[in-house]
């Protein structure tokens, strides 16, 4: 028997909560993944937004594609990798554990010895199916029993905040797409400016690891002196001109992007480092890029510190970008953290890797 993680946001949480409980299911990139599991093994659930631990459910088939059938949203579901499953704990919210409790955290192999403020420990949540030790999946799994008991331990939640996750439904194009409204946020002047400094050293660190891959790499004019202080780029890797054919408008756009990876004439990746407390000026431009080219297959990220995700998240899915031509923004682009940027350039073997690896280093808005 493994364990593994199953991961819900607060909205699948509630459709999973409300169905027979008997099937789970995953993006299909997690396929290869899913293959590893067998019945008998566990998923240990967790709680996004409220970061909380929530069910054990055991697998009682092989992985199956399921691309008719819906089980956690309306319209098209993503989740088309299936189990079944049989819940051998699943706990009302107010009852859910709280990975910060001192029981979880300093027991935990990934938590055990870290501040409360370090990030580190969310790599094991990028993706759900991450594969648990059998002594962190015992310990949650005896956890989550307890509670299931007569006494449960509460840890309240606020149900005004906890409203805030439950996205709204707009009707789309051609289908029903979530999306949130973001409350504004005052930013200040002087972390404003240790925000930039720090994304300079992520574009150098973008443009390092694309160079290590053989790709040739463009930085807009006006950051790359800033940039070349940090990276010094082999000869004809950082380009001065994009080899591109589109309009003035779109060249004008896709220069302003903090890092572009290509091959030969062929944008491979794109990725906007978010400069400011308000995550929003990166994430415009990407939409900006997918309006004007619709039919553009760029993979496109977004790059800013682990602090930041919900917040990249919830502007991701703002209404203006969930109802582009080409479909919601927040299905082609994704999000990968300062943190696991600079572990992925730790790789000892970067320039034997291909791309797709960063499939490992990101994360899908939820």
């Amino acid at each position: 028997m493994e364990y593994y993680t199953d991961l819900f946001s607060p909205m699948t949480y509630e459709a999973f909560s409300k169905s027979d409980r008997t099937i789970t299911g995953f993006r299909k990139r997690q396929l290869n993944i899913a293959k590893n599991i067998h019945p008998g093994d566990r998923l240990i659930c967790y709680m996004t937004k409220l970061s909380r631990w929530v069910g054990v459910l055991e697998v009682v088939s092989d992985c199956y594609i399921d691309e008719k059938t819906r089980i956690f949203v309306e319209g098209e579901d993503p989740f088309v990798v299936r189990f079944k499953v049989k819940p051998i704990v699943w706990i009302d919210k107010e009852c859910s554990i709280p990975i910060r409790e001192d029981i979880v955290w300093n027991s935990l192999s990934f938590t055990s010895g870290l501040p409360q403020n370090n990030p580190h420990w969310t790599g094991k949540f990028r993706s759900s199916l991450t594969k648990l030790s059998d002594a962190d999946g015992k310990l949650l799994e005896s956890l989550l029993l307890s509670q299931q008991s007569n006494s449960p331990t509460i840890y309240p939640v606020n149900e005004e905040d906890y409203a805030k996750y439950l996205r709204q439904k707009v009707q789309g194009i051609e289908k029903t797409v979530m999306v949130s409204v973001p409350l504004e946020e005052e930013e200040h002047k002087e972390l404003v400016e240790e925000v930039v400094r720090d994304s300079i050293r992520i574009q150098a660190l973008l443009g390092r690891i694309g160079e290590k891959m053989g790709f040739r790499v463009w930085i807009p004019h006006s950051d790359r002196s800033r940039v070349e202080k940090e990276w010094q780029p082999g000869e004809n890797v950082l380009i001065e001109k994009l080899p591109l054919n589109y309009d003035e408008a779109t060249i004008r756009t896709i220069e302003q992007i903090d890092v572009i990876w290509l091959k030969k004439r062929s944008i491979a990746r794109a990725f906007e480092v978010e400069h400011t407390t308000s995550v929003y000026s990166g994430i415009l431009r990407m939409a900006d890029l997918l309006a004007l080219q619709p039919n553009m297959d760029i993979k496109l990220h977004i790059v800013a510190p682990e602090t930041r995700k919900e917040k990249v998240f919830s502007e991701i899915k703002r209404p203006v970008f969930s109802l582009l031509e080409k479909g919601p923004l927040a299905e082609v682009c994704t999000f990968i953290s300062y943190e696991s940027l600079e572990e992925l350039a730790k790789q000892p073997h970067l320039a034997f890797l291909k791309d797709d690896v960063i499939a490992e280093y990101e994360e899908e808005v939820e």
